[in-house]
């Protein structure tokens, strides 16, 4: 299928040929009709893409001391190639989608084959979306006219911010797209409403609909004016739907605003306030949030949980069939607001120039055939005759950013990349000169040329793809953690013991340099450990704090270094007890310290910490033996202290992850004992289950 996406490296907008979507459980799978290019927040994406990067970085200033200060810690080059793998990453562009269902995912009843509907899905053939995004489309509404769906809840939330009631003077700032569809439907809600903009065509259109205009381009003054129209009252509120830097806007908005009125901010404007614009009349000021309530919750929008319609009446969604309601019953016109139809393939006359005068919605109009194919060739490799042929499940960043680059260096032939949504595996397969981008990961498996399946999903997906692989008669490697759960180790562990092949998890740190050499100084016997992981904050809201999802960064992150304790000990745990931060920590806490017992008598004490600054290094190990002690500094330098003939040892910083997958390279190609035995990556897997299991029980559990 085709997809127009923004190169934010080079600023290009492009149509790219990507694998078609799978239908997914809780989601929607539509074959798209029309797609509305909403001018203004996509121009802003496609010049931000077209800008050179000191521009890029003008716009971003925290960005930049972000990028400072990991540069500080981890130096130059490993910091600029997480920038440009940033850059490298494609957006697709896109958020008013129409189409007919193909598909419904597990759990969908809402929607079934046939159904017309109107979603936030990317300018793309095929969409998969969730069902909370999604709504079917009145019989007398027409796909053009649905197309507008999404934008109408943008400016719909912004006036129940507003909360207007029968009689009141709104004033709307900037009659862009959402302006002159928020203008509208504050007319059906029997408002006085009043339009401010410079574009005398949009002030032209905002007069046909009865809305009164200012043009202070014209030389109206727009406080005075409003203040003329008020009698001297003032607005009830205003809402401002103009994109600005000035902060002039928000500065008049309250001027013209009466006592007690309401600003509402649903554009982008410079919020410089000036205290005594709000102090004199007590005015209230609220910025809106996209489509409404539910929106950026994932609970709501990607699990299908949805707010009882008695405590939050207006969701995201039902601000959608709001919006359809009021075209189907013509109280939003929106068809006098279409300028161009454009047909997909001819995108650039959109794209090229988004500026262009008179343009206010851009329609683009998809092909009745189109192509659905999961699969996409990039390269015309062949594998036949070739050994140890890889293939990736999961294309997300640190599949883009660390196992990319390491598989290239150590120049591993990789048959496919698989990702549901399709163009992150098509972005990544150009990348890394991958033969094929898929959509369909059981392609892979289903491949007899296929040895070996390295799985980087999210996490709760790394048990069941691993036993599928196994299943296939593959190799596994998967990205930490191996599973979320006791029951799935041990399903794991009969298939691997049932199968022979090799199963290892991505506990890159014991293959550092720096880590090799801390184990040949050391040598065996037992010794004291602390690690320390200075991990920085994550927000509670992101998926790896979801303990169905990515089981919280003590099982998902922790684990790696529970096996380079283990490394460094050359002995298998037997007990572990974990303590965290607070009086009532919960499961999923990133603050916590786990003391490791193993068989050789070695004691490990790992600290994992979430509030530490940015400016202090990442990671941290050090080593207590025979009265000699090690130091690693993020590993990029180790000194030590009593040894005979070492001082210090410095790097370029070096994670493991290269030597790990050469490794992986070799093994397939050469055979040989598997890189990590995996009786060793069961204990480190039951060892972080157990400390999980130590902070419930506030007891030593045994592994």
């Amino acid at each position: 299928m085709k997809q127009i996406i923004q190169d934010l490296k080079n600023g290009a907008t492009v149509l790219e040929e990507v694998p078609a979507p799978q239908v997914k459980a809780g989601q929607v799978l539509i074959k798209t009709t029309r797609s509305l290019v909403s001018l203004g927040t996509e121009r802003m994406l496609v010049e931000f893409g077209k800008a050179n990067f000191i521009q890029k970085a003008k716009q971003q200033p925290d960005k930049v001391k972000q990028v400072l200060d990991k540069m500080k810690t981890d130096g130059i080059k490993p910091t600029l190639d997480a920038v440009f793998n940033k850059l490298n990453q494609p957006l697709p562009l896109g958020y008013c989608n129409v189409g007919v269902v193909k598909a419904v995912g597990k759990g969908v009843s809402e929607f079934q084959v046939g159904d017309r509907v109107a979603s936030n899905g990317h300018h793309a053939e095929f969409v998969c979306v969730p069902q909370n995004l999604v709504a079917k489309i009145p019989d007398n509404v027409v796909d053009e006219e649905a197309a507008f769906t999404v934008i109408g809840a943008i400016g719909l939330q912004g006036i129940r911010l507003t909360n207007p009631t029968f009689g009141e003077t709104i004033v709307v700032i900037g009659l862009g797209l959402i302006g002159l569809v928020t203008a509208e439907l504050l007319q059906a809600n029997g408002c006085k409403v009043i339009g401010i903009d410079f574009d005398p065509q949009k002030l032209a259109l905002a007069e046909e609909k009865g809305i009164t205009t200012i043009n202070p381009k014209a030389g109206a003054d727009p406080v005075k004016t409003v203040l003329e129209h008020t009698n001297a009252v003032g607005a009830d509120a205003v809402i401002i739907t103009a994109s600005a830097k000035s902060d002039e806007v928000i500065h008049q908005a309250a001027q013209m605003s009466r006592k007690r009125g309401r600003i509402v901010l649903v554009g982008v404007i410079g919020l410089n306030l000036q205290r005594s614009d709000f102090f004199d009349k007590e005015l209230t000021f609220q910025v809106s949030c996209s489509y409404g309530p539910g929106r950026y919750d994932d609970n709501y929008e990607q699990k299908g949980q949805d707010y009882p319609v008695g405590y939050v009446r207006w969701t995201e969604k039902r601000n959608f069939e709001a919006v359809l309601q009021a075209i189907s019953h013509e109280q939003l016109k929106v068809k006098s607001l279409i300028t161009e139809r454009v047909p997909l393939a001819n995108y650039e006359e959109i794209y090229g120039d988004m500026r262009k005068a008179g343009s206010i919605a851009s329609i683009l109009e998809y092909p009745e055939q189109a192509d659905q194919t999961a699969k996409v060739a990039v390269t015309s490799q062949q594998f036949s005759a070739t050994k140890g042929v890889l293939g990736i499940i999961g294309a997300g960043n640190f599949t883009s950013s660390t196992i990319i680059p390491a598989l290239n260096s150590a120049q591993a032939q990789v048959k496919y990349i698989a990702s549901a949504g399709g163009l992150n595996a098509k972005t990544l397969a150009k990348k890394g000169n991958i033969a094929n981008a898929s959509s369909d990961y059981k392609a892979l498996l289903a491949d007899d040329e296929v040895d070996m399946v390295l799985i980087t999903t999210r996490h709760n997906l790394h048990a069941q793809l691993t036993l599928e692989a196994l299943e296939a008669g593959k190799h596994v490697f998967v990205e930490k953690p191996l599973c979320l759960t006791q029951e799935e180790l041990e399903a794991i562990k009969n298939a691997q013991e049932a199968t022979g092949n090799m199963v290892v998890v991505g506990f890159n740190r014991r293959f550092a340099p720096l880590a090799t050499q801390m184990k040949k100084l050391v040598g065996s016997g037992p010794k004291n450990i602390i690690a320390t992981m200075n991990a920085g904050f994550i927000p509670a809201d992101v998926w790896v704090h979801d303990m169905q999802v990515g089981g919280g960064r003590i099982l998902g992150e922790a684990c790696h270094y529970i096996d380079l304790c283990s490394y460094l000990a050359d002995s298998k745990v037997v007990e572990v007890c974990m303590n965290a931060m607070g009086t009532q920590p919960e499961e999923n806490t990133d603050n916590a310290s786990i003391v490791l017992k193993y068989e050789n008598g070695t004691n490990a004490v790992i600290n994992y910490f979430s509030n530490g600054s940015k400016a202090y290094s990442k990671e941290r190990v050090e080593v207590y033996s025979q009265e000699r002690t090690l130091v690693m500094d993020n590993w990029r330098v180790l000194k030590g202290y009593g040894f005979k003939g070492f001082k210090k040892q410095k790097t370029r910083q070096d994670k493991g992850h290269k030597k790990q997958f050469q490794l992986v390279v070799d093994y397939l190609q050469k055979g040989g004992e598997a890189i990590i035995r995996f009786d060793e990556v069961y204990n480190t897997t039951k060892a972080s289950l157990a400390a999980l299991e130590s902070l419930k029980t506030g007891q030593w559990v045994a592994v």
